[in-house]
């Protein structure tokens, strides 16, 4: 299965598959030039920004009047506000499979500070999953899957190193949410060993940068 990173991580979040299935939309719209024509439906996480962009949105709506939006029920109202038509959203439940044709599609439960999903991406024989901004994976299953796209947000010993850093100098300890609502790249690999078949790819996303 075909993928391309157009950014991920805080500063904003967007994955194309195949060419024509976008996962979240945390990007600005020039961000999409190149892309945005083959679109033809857009898999919606939940409401931070850096995955959620309204602008982008609205305009993806405004100007791709025939493109599907997909979501739960936690963003109906958001994408509606943004400007998208009703009849240009398809909501989903988690655990339930939808079949597009060419494709097939299943959300999964995650644990964030807010209501939000993953998915499961079927084409043809080939399976790819997509996790991010979730605190465990424990009760996900995703065997021997061609391809799979998953938070690794920061190491163990480095992110408590940076408490301890920040403590001493009197300092906001941000990391404190991120261990409360991201996944570390220790569950993350003990994660794929579970699933991994000998033929998968793996991408870590959503990967911590510290600013310089």
């Amino acid at each position: 299965m075909n993928y391309k990173i157009i950014s991920t991580g805080s500063s904003g979040n967007a994955i194309i598959l195949n060419g024509y299935i976008l996962i979240d939309c945390g990007v600005s719209f020039k961000a999409l030039a190149a892309v945005k024509k083959q679109l033809r439906i857009v898999l919606l996480t939940h409401i931070h920004s850096d995955h959620f962009n309204r602008s982008t949105i609205s305009r993806l709506a405004s100007e791709r009047p025939t493109l599907r939006f997909v979501c739960c029920e936690w963003l109906l109202k958001d994408l509606i506000s943004c400007g998208v038509s009703e009849k240009n959203i398809d909501l989903i439940r988690i655990g339930k499979l939808y079949n597009y044709g060419q494709f097939m599609i299943s959300p999964v439960k995650l644990y964030h500070d807010v209501p939000n999903c993953g998915y499961r991406i079927f084409c043809g024989s080939e399976k790819a999953v997509y996790i991010t901004d979730t605190v465990t994976v424990e009760g996900i299953s995703a065997k021997n899957y061609d391809l799979y796209l998953i938070e690794a947000n920061y190491s163990e010993a480095e992110i408590q190193d940076r408490i301890r850093q920040k403590e001493q100098a009197g300092q906001y300890v941000y990391e404190y949410r991120v261990l409360r609502t991201h996944l570390s790249k220790e569950k993350c690999d003990a994660w794929l060993l579970d699933n991994i078949g000998k033929n998968s790819k793996y991408v870590y996303i959503h990967q911590h940068r510290e600013e310089k």
